[in-house]
């Protein structure tokens, strides 16, 4: 008879605090709190009384701070989810790794190369703790499936990739109120495309980045150096290259578009913004339904996204997304900013 051993941590309920709970941390805790296997929320951490009431009321969390030290004191945690402003990631993962924690942090990993480095350094001296950022878009099934076909050779060898991320206009400006901390619109949108970039090329290096934008409808983002529509193009080591759009003001939805070509075909994920796949024909044309944002896009890479870092901390497999990947994201989303501001043609350093 055959016994099959299992780490222990894969045999035990992860117990996961929470760390902000607005508009998506508040999606990430009713994930943990009512859908995620092997886990328990435990605690939720935020400054807004309407979040920590939220917390108890709506999702049974007995536990809950207004102070992250307390939060990342507790000693019945063993994972968090940062899902905090972008000012904050690095210190609050520092302190959470010091403490002896599993950490999820939203990207981006930090606004400024040293914060990284910082970040890196403090988890190699963790090694047995699991620090993960979110670039979602490695966890949705399309984009895994492309990436999957690259590493099989389908298209050949790659080298150019045209990716966007695009958001339905918001007359109310939430945006705009949130630009003086987002790091501006190529670290708060094309963060993600530059990741996914990355990550369809082989991780190559990055050389040089060039960036353009306009405003288009807010000129409230003026007072912090910012657009709401930018374009951006960055060369790479051995000659590929990326070319990212960013847009706060599409009229019809949300619009997430990778294109992927290669020197024996090309791949397309997202085409269209399709909501589902019906087809409406009538007296006015043909057309479908659309996205109405990020999250209705990648719901169930959220879901994913989630899964494999509980996963990792339970002994699973181990990530493939790693902190210099999020570092990476960051220096190349930093030099495209450079350039929009100088109009100049900046070195990725």
């Amino acid at each position: 008879m055959t016994t099959i051993t299992t780490p222990a941590d894969a045999r035990k309920i992860l117990r996961v605090g929470i760390a902000g709970l607005g508009r998506l941390g508040r999606r990430h805790a009713e994930a943990l709190a009512f859908s995620t296997r092997h886990v328990e929320l435990v605690s939720a951490c935020s400054p807004v009384d309407a979040e920590r009431e939220h917390a108890r009321s709506a999702l049974g969390v007995a536990r809950v701070y207004a102070d992250f030290d307390a939060f990342i004191a507790d000693p019945d945690v063993d994972a968090v989810v940062l899902v905090t402003p972008t000012s904050l990631h690095a210190d609050q993962t520092i302190a959470a790794l010091k403490a002896g924690k599993h950490v999820f942090v939203e990207k981006p990993l930090a606004l400024n190369v040293p914060d990284c480095e910082r970040v890196l350094a403090v988890a190699e001296q963790h090694p047995d703790q699991i620090a993960m950022v979110g670039f979602v878009r490695r966890f949705d099934a399309s984009y895994q499936n492309a990436h999957a076909a690259i590493v099989a050779g389908d298209i050949g060898r790659p080298f150019l990739v045209r990716s966007q991320t695009c958001d339905q206009n918001d007359p109310d400006g939430f945006f705009v109120r949130f630009a003086p901390t987002s790091g501006g619109i190529y670290m708060d949108c094309s963060v993600h495309d530059i990741d996914l970039a990355r990550w369809m090329l082989g991780r190559p290096k990055a050389l040089r980045a060039f960036a353009s934008g306009t405003i288009a409808l807010h000129p409230g983002l003026a007072e912090c150096n910012d657009v709401d529509n930018g374009l951006a193009i960055v060369e790479f080591e051995g000659g590929a290259r990326a070319v990212f759009y960013a847009s706060r003001t599409f009229a019809h939805g949300h619009e997430t578009t990778t294109e992927v070509i290669g020197t024996a075909g090309k791949l397309l994920v997202g085409e269209h913004a399709a909501l589902d796949r019906v087809i409406r024909s009538d007296a006015r044309g043909v057309g479908h339904a659309v996205l109405p944002d990020f999250h209705a896009r990648f719901e169930g890479a959220f879901t994913r996204e989630i899964a494999a870092f509980v996963a990792a901390c339970r002994g699973g497999a181990p990530l493939d997304l790693t902190l210099a990947d999020a570092m990476e994201a960051t220096r190349i989303g930093l030099a495209i900013t450079r350039s929009l501001h100088s109009g100049q043609v900046e070195t990725v350093a």
